[in-house]
């Protein structure tokens, strides 16, 4: 589940932000949200890869 929201939020932060493979793979692989995707405590990775995406596309918005 959590491989294939990853897959899913890198394929979608290429095709709707633009982003390359590497700072596509970079964002998530950094990001806060990955970091409670990651932690089974959270249940996050129960969530839908539009909820999830939602969720690291507003933590980039914020951090600008």
């Amino acid at each position: 589940m959590i491989e294939e929201l990853t897959k899913d939020m890198v394929r979608l932060l290429r095709e709707e932000q633009g982003m390359s493979l590497d700072d596509a793979l970079r964002c998530v692989y950094t990001s806060n949200t990955y970091n409670k995707l990651t932690n089974l405590n959270t249940g996050l990775y129960f969530q839908s890869t539009a909820y999830v995406y939602a969720l690291l596309i507003t933590e980039i918005t914020n951090q600008k």
